[in-house]
């Protein structure tokens, strides 16, 4: 079991209805995207770290440690709108190279400034929907949206995959490993290939058995799972009206200021 999903299991906030979860997610992260606002973003991260480690009860530590694997990616995005070679220095900062300056300036720090609050805003939004709602509950939501089954039995399927992917390659990886299979570099890039070639394989023929054992279950094209219901509740449905009815009013001040 993956991380997210082990979480997730153990959050307080899984016997909350879906739906409520589902649009005060959804709707925040509109909200921050529409909006580019920092307070705005700065609200909505707070929100989520508050709901999801204080009222979720996920470890802190553990979320600080989520949060870190989109920040490096968010840190390579910005850093092409801060630093700039040039010729001219710009009015943020400038350090000479040769007859060329790194530079940057205050209007790009304020444009990666906004990009990196609404980024996390928006990440801290998926990862309260993803830490505190199961897949199955998620999958129930988007079946009351009427999506598609198509689509929805996909999405099951995939999510059924990364496990058993990730089983098979923790078994090829302990084999490899037991065999002196990564002891250098030299070894470790052709255990790597080994692993993908044999990955895919075992991959095609775990869904070849998967799709006999449906048809052998009379498979009518529906994949139909178990999920419990949970009754909304009032006092949430009013909180999360009164938060996005706050984020919204946040929106329209900073777009007509």
């Amino acid at each position: 079991m993956i991380l997210i999903d082990k979480l997730c299991y153990q959050s307080k906030l899984r016997y909350v209805n879906a739906a409520e979860k589902s649009v005060y997610a959804m709707l925040t992260l509109v909200l921050c995207i529409v909006s580019r606002s920092p307070a705005v973003a700065a609200a909505a991260f707070t929100a989520n770290g508050l709901l999801t480690v204080g009222k979720g009860k996920i470890p802190l530590s553990r979320y600080v440690r989520l949060l870190l694997i989109p920040a490096a990616f968010l840190a390579l995005g910005t850093a092409a709108l801060v630093f700039n070679l040039s010729r001219e220095p710009l009015d943020a900062f400038a350090f000479p190279v040769g007859e060329w300056y790194i530079t940057g300036s205050r209007a790009a720090l304020g444009q990666a400034a906004r990009l990196c609050a609404t980024a996390f805003a928006a990440v801290s939004c998926l990862y309260f929907l993803a830490l505190n709602t199961t897949m199955t509950d998620i999958m129930g939501v988007l079946a009351k949206m009427h999506l598609p089954s198509f689509f929805i039995e996909l999405m099951l399927l995939i999510y059924r995959f990364i496990f058993v992917l990730l089983e098979t390659a923790s078994a090829i990886l302990t084999a490899q490993e037991s065999r002196l299979g990564n002891r250098d570099f030299r070894t470790s890039v052709r255990s790597f290939g080994g692993m993908c070639a044999a990955l895919f394989v075992l991959a095609l023929k775990r869904s070849n058995a998967l799709y006999d054992a449906m048809e052998s279950r009379c498979y009518d094209g529906r994949i139909r799972v178990l999920s419990r219901e949970y009754p909304p509740a009032r006092k949430e449905i009013i909180g999360i009206a009164v938060f996005e009815g706050i984020l919204l009013f946040m929106t329209i001040w900073s777009r007509i200021r």
